[in-house]
């Protein structure tokens, strides 16, 4: 048996991981060590830099044979906010995110069980991570020895878009959506609209309509971010049971976001956008706590309105979002400069 830290022969370790999941969703956590690392002043100039210069390890680091096509990563890096503990970029099949909910639910726990939190404080400590959407903070239980599966975060200032915007979609015709943004962009309708059923339809028919959706809002509608252009973008559309109103009784959606990539949680930004969503309409009120079901795993997150915000000229409010985090396991990742597909690969 090989010892611990042992490498092939050969072989360079390019990646040291730690993977945790997060309603299902994946998250590969690199803790620090490229090199070279993104650089840059600014989180979102690091966020550049990584797609300009080190794309290659995004894709070493989700894509085929270390990941799959839905897999999900986060790279930490420093921040340039005195308050936040860490930094942190999202990668994903197509490219990099501004904001995933998910990740900042294990991340928390990460900072806490990694030592990136130097005196962690019982019951709970907040941990402020500099997300490139702006700083988020979660709150993760810590019983002095390690943290608890069940954390929250509050987001960044999130709000209503566009209510009730008709798009014509190839395939399906006109039909209604609502645009919220809750750290990213999203656009939202019940998976009724387009002849589906969120909770029996195949999967891959989802998909195929939610991403439909995604195209046609893109093409029709320009988004605008009062804080930085660089967040304008539509990052996916979420398909819903249609009870937007408030219940005790959970509401279930799916998720389809970048290159059709499905989110096996209930996804965090996108509770976020649709608590803002409501909360603009006058469905729900501060501190009305939903239940929010993932149709792919049953996994659930809550989440609410716990303040009014303002974001830019936009009225907004701010999220309170918690859902379970679990480890599954460590890696290092090592090429052979000889190896043709050394920086993955994609089958769609």
């Amino acid at each position: 048996m090989a010892a611990p830290g042992w490498l092939p022969p050969g072989a360079r370790a390019v990646a040291r991981v730690v993977d945790m999941h997060t309603g299902g969703e994946p998250l590969r956590i690199v803790p620090g060590g490229l090199e070279p690392g993104p650089a840059g002043p600014t989180l979102l100039a690091r966020r550049r830099h990584m797609g300009a210069e080190l794309d290659h390890v995004r894709r070493l680091l989700v894509h085929e044979p270390r990941g799959h096509r839905d897999m999900y990563a986060a790279v930490l890096v420093p921040s340039e906010l005195p308050a936040a503990q860490l930094g942190a970029l999202f990668l994903h099949g197509q490219g990099y995110s501004t904001m995933c909910g998910h990740a900042v639910l294990a991340l928390g726990r990460f900072a806490l069980d990694g030592g990136l939190v130097p005196a962690p404080s019982r019951p709970e400590t907040a941990v402020t991570i500099h997300c490139p959407c702006g700083p988020v903070t979660a709150f993760v239980p810590w019983d002095g020895q390690r943290s608890g599966s069940r954390v929250r975060f509050h987001s960044v200032p999130a709000f209503a878009a566009a209510a009730d915007v008709t798009v014509d979609v190839p395939g399906h015709g006109k039909v209604v959506v609502d645009i919220g943004y809750g750290g990213a962009f999203y656009a939202f309708l019940s998976a009724e609209r387009l002849g589906l059923d969120v909770c029996s339809s195949k999967t891959q028919d989802l998909v195929d309509a939610a991403s439909a959706v995604t195209e046609a809002v893109k093409r029709q509608f320009k988004l605008h971010h009062p804080d930085n252009e660089e967040l304008a973008f539509l990052y996916g559309t979420i398909l819903t049971d249609g009870k937007d109103a408030f219940s005790d009784e959970p509401t279930t959606n799916i998720c389809v976001f970048a290159d059709a990539q499905v989110d096996r949680s209930p996804t965090g930004s996108g509770v976020t956008a649709r608590i803002a969503l409501q909360y603009h309409k006058g469905l729900i009120q501060l501190n009305q706590t939903r239940t929010f079901r993932s149709s792919s795993t049953g996994s659930l997150f809550t989440g609410k309105a716990v303040k009014e915000a303002k974001c830019g000229d936009y009225n907004a409010v701010v999220v309170e979002v918690s859902g379970e985090a679990f480890y599954t396991g460590t890696a290092t990742f090592v090429v052979e400069e000889e190896d043709p597909l050394k920086y993955g690969f994609s089958l769609k």
